[in-house]
């Protein structure tokens, strides 16, 4: 199977790359693999450094939006995997120009080029985002979107594009709809990456508002693994939501860091909230479970981890967060 990825340089892009070029994903063929990705703040040739040799892999730095490269990249492609997009939520209420561009515009131009190239199976990675806040209980799949900030709008936005591009020109799509990830290589302006940087430096972090916004939290293998799945058995035109079962108010993801790091809560910093900052995100994700799909990485586990590597890497994360400098402080996605 030839697959090509959009935005594979990327947090979770690349960690899906890595993997597949590991062979840890076997029903989805161990073909080349074809990585596209613009290389902006978020994107970094280092985060394939593992497998920047291997003989299945090409890596070409490009954009999305570029109708001809994706359809020489696209030529001959059975399996495309979209992870190419804007994704910072503070950033897209500054300007969400950039996240139309990529995320919708760059989404079509992919739909577009691949039922051009005939590719047998599509895969559309969104967000939980897309279905706006939830007091209690989870979304299903078939819940009505209600994004709340332009990013969330522009991956609703891109995941009605695909499901049009289903029903209209028959190309295979499925999507994923998935929680907060976390893990290495978490470009350092969410949470977690932030927060950990900023302990490990000595800084104060800031945390929003009253700090009891809930998200689910999923370490990147296991959406990762997930992706993996949808592409290999779930069905056309179909939608699977992606959660790590892990619900935690942002007080006590804090508590949490501040105890892997032996700080205390006078370093913790109270901003003002963010604009229409959805209150609680939740997904049900019975329909993947019928995939045979559960995620194995323990959250404690998984967090104490990510913070040794962040701990073990300054290397990789000391010039990112020298390149945000004059961005205003992201705290969530």
């Amino acid at each position: 199977m030839r697959v090509f990825i959009a935005g594979g340089a990327g947090f979770i892009g690349s960690h899906f790359v890595r993997q597949l070029l590991s062979d840890a994903y076997p029903a989805l063929g161990w073909g080349p693999v074809v990585v596209l990705d613009k290389l902006t703040y978020a994107g970094n040739e280092a985060n394939l450094a593992a497998v920047a040799d291997h003989p299945r892999l090409k890596f070409v730095r490009g954009d999305i939006c570029d109708a001809s490269l994706v359809a020489e990249l696209m030529h001959g492609a059975n399996l495309v995997v979209n992870f190419a997009a804007e994704t910072h939520v503070d950033r897209s209420i500054n300007d969400a120009g950039a996240f139309v561009q990529t995320n919708v515009l760059g989404a079509h131009n992919l739909l577009r080029r691949a039922v051009d190239a005939g590719v047998s199976r599509f895969v559309q990675v969104s967000t939980d985002e897309v279905y706006g806040s939830i007091e209690t209980g989870s979304w299903p799949e078939e819940h009505p979107l209600a994004p709340n900030s332009p990013y969330a709008a522009s991956k609703a936005a891109a995941d009605l594009l695909a499901l049009s591009f289903n029903r209209t020109h028959g190309l295979d799509v499925r999507i994923t709809r998935c929680s907060n990830n976390y893990g290495p290589y978490q470009y350092p302006e969410k949470i977690i990456p932030l927060f950990v940087s900023n302990l490990l430096d000595g800084r104060r972090v800031p945390l929003y508002g009253d700090g009891r916004n809930i998200r689910d939290w999923v370490h990147v293998d296991d959406h990762c693994r997930a992706l993996a799945l949808v592409a290999a058995r779930g069905r056309p035109g179909h939608i699977y939501n992606v959660g790590g079962g892990t619900e935690l108010t942002n007080i006590d993801l804090v508590k949490h860091l501040l105890d892997l790091l032996g700080q205390d809560w006078s370093v913790v910093e109270r901003v003002a909230d963010r604009q229409a900052h959805d209150r609680r995100y939740s997904v049900d994700t019975t329909k993947l479970a019928a995939l045979g799909f559960t995620p194995r990485v323990n959250f404690r586990e998984g967090l104490a981890a990510t913070v040794r590597w962040y701990r073990e890497n300054r290397s990789w994360w000391e010039p990112l967060k020298r390149s945000t400098a004059g961005v205003p402080s992201p705290v969530h996605a």
